[in-house]
């Protein structure tokens, strides 16, 4: 597996931005994110006193083939059809809270990074294994499994400044160079057999596509242990302290992911695969961090809260998630024990129990009344209990407390649509777009919300920008053709599903030549 995914990496660079979004089976939807215009940092660097001289040395550009390889849209394109064609092979997280979480802390180390101009989207890959990768176009992924290996929110912020890194310093597009002198045509044809082998998992095609892709690529990969990995580290480590957040969490997350796999043999963490630690860059790193100022760096609840509730998502079962929070519900912190009781809840909810979990959320909504989420947590309970009504109370209240809040917004639209209350449904959702971006959920959401309208045209549109953005062409094809023939004298909706549709269709048709 990690031979497919670093050949993949380096064929979807190779790749046009069309040609990377595989389609899949109407009976699998999967979602994607389009990246969000608003995220493209503007606002100044934070510089706190006392600082290594060494973070303002100014840092080299280096490997910025973006004059001669690809322009800045058509970067964005490869960005955008990467992500799509990644829903394809794995989960990516879908919950707004996580998904908040993860963008929140990533651009705040983007705006403090070597090249704050440039847009990044985060996002959580729901995976037990320790991993993080960067793509085209400013997409960075994590997987849970290292969000829950990490003790400390510096170190999973080491670890996201280091893919940071990555993309300021152009090392993504130097693996584009170094590959180039595979034809685009072979490239193409290599990337569609690696899918098709992925997908089978038999392919004779996929397999010999992957062994020539490695091949091809032997070199650049040493290349890029030797030489970018280490920049990566040091211009990453500069990112982490203006972030203000602990300089030495790189080293020791380092040390820690080298001495849990002593003993792995060929089980490495797909992140060590990648990004090969050993003795000496641990001791570079160390040493690099020992020129800022010590302090300490609390993790902040926000941090804690998302672990807990990874947690119990990925817990082998709701009763397994439920033993573990019992275990440590006693230990730590008043903030610590709080947390528990959260990811306790949490799993209790899961278990089909959410009577049990009811009064710990009161409590800590109560307690905690400027954290949204207790209260779509304690929401989500009683909607789990049948209380349909009251969980739309509290979603009602909870959106005038925290306007605009995404999680509160998209589950209280969730409720409005269990009450057969469609109208009010797409008042706010219209709201929640003057001050969001529309995501794959949105486009979900709108279908249903236009289906409760009795507004077919509309209702099927939606669903083709769904099925779209999770790389499934042929069934968003299928949508915009069903939403044609749906009718309506609404000229403005026509034009709309006639340009999508000529879209698709083109797209379709130059994936089909490879």
């Amino acid at each position: 597996m990690p031979l497919l995914r670093r050949s993949l990496a380096v064929l979807l660079l190779l790749g046009q931005a069309h040609a990377a979004a595989a389609t899949a089976p109407l009976s699998r939807p999967k979602l994607n994110l389009d990246p969000p215009a608003d995220l493209i940092p503007q606002g100044p660097r934070n510089n706190p006193a006392g600082q290594s001289p060494d973070q303002d040395q100014p840092l080299p550009e280096i490997g910025d083939f973006s004059g001669t390889v690809m322009t800045p849209l058509q970067e964005k394109e490869l960005g955008s059809a990467f992500f799509r064609s990644l829903h394809n092979e794995t989960q990516i997280s879908e919950d707004p809270e996580i998904a908040d979480y993860i963008q929140t802390i990533g651009q705040k180390l983007a705006e403090n990074s070597a090249n704050p101009s440039l847009p990044f989207h985060f996002f959580v890959v729901v995976e037990p294994t320790i991993n993080a990768f960067a793509g085209p176009g400013g997409y960075i992924g994590v997987n849970s499994g290292l969000i829950l290996t990490s003790e400390s929110e510096s170190e999973l912020a080491s670890v996201l400044s280091h893919e940071i890194a990555h993309v300021t310093q152009r090392h993504l597009y130097q693996a584009f160079q170094a590959a180039n002198r595979l034809t685009l045509p072979t490239a193409a044809a290599m990337l569609a057999a690696i899918l098709i082998g992925a997908k089978t998992g038999s392919s004779q095609a996929g397999q010999a596509a992957i062994i020539a892709a490695q091949a091809a690529s032997t070199q650049y990969q040493i290349n890029f242990t030797r030489d970018n990995e280490a920049e990566a580290d040091r211009v990453g480590m500069q990112t982490l302290a203006r972030s203000e957040y602990d300089p030495r969490s790189m080293p020791s997350f380092f040390e820690k992911l080298q001495q849990s796999t002593r003993y792995a043999g060929r089980n490495l963490p797909e992140f060590l695969l990648t990004h090969p630690v050993t003795v000496s860059r641990i001791a570079d790193t160390r040493a690099r961090s020992e020129q800022f100022p010590f302090r300490q760096y609390p993790d902040s609840l926000p941090y804690q809260l998302i672990r807990a509730k990874l947690r119990a998502q990925t817990s082998a079962s709701p009763a397994d998630a439920v033993n573990y929070f019992r275990a440590i519900a006693n230990q730590g912190t008043r903030q610590q024990r709080d947390v528990a009781a959260y990811g306790l809840a949490l799993a209790l909810i899961a278990d089909n129990k959410p009577a049990d979990a009811r009064p710990a959320l009161q409590n800590l909504a109560l307690q905690y009344p400027d954290f949204p989420q207790f209260l779509t947590a304690l929401a989500h309970c009683e909607s789990e209990s049948g209380n349909r009504d009251k969980a739309l109370q509290i979603y009602e209240m909870a959106d005038e407390r925290f306007p605009n809040n995404r999680a509160i917004t998209l589950n209280y639209v969730r409720a409005l649509l269990s009450r057969k209350r469609a109208d009010s449904a797409r008042k706010l959702l219209q709201q929640y777009s003057r001050h969001h971006p529309s995501t794959p959920e949105v486009y979900g959401l709108l279908a249903e919300t236009y289906a409760g309208l009795n507004n077919p045209p509309e209702s099927h549109r939606y669903l083709a920008e769904y099925y779209y953005a999770s790389g499934q062409t042929r069934a968003a094809i299928q949508q915009l053709r069903i939403a044609r023939r749906a009718g309506g004298d609404d000229y403005y909706v026509n034009a709309v599903i006639d340009e999508r549709l000529r879209q698709f269709e083109q797209e379709e048709a130059e994936r089909r030549k490879r």
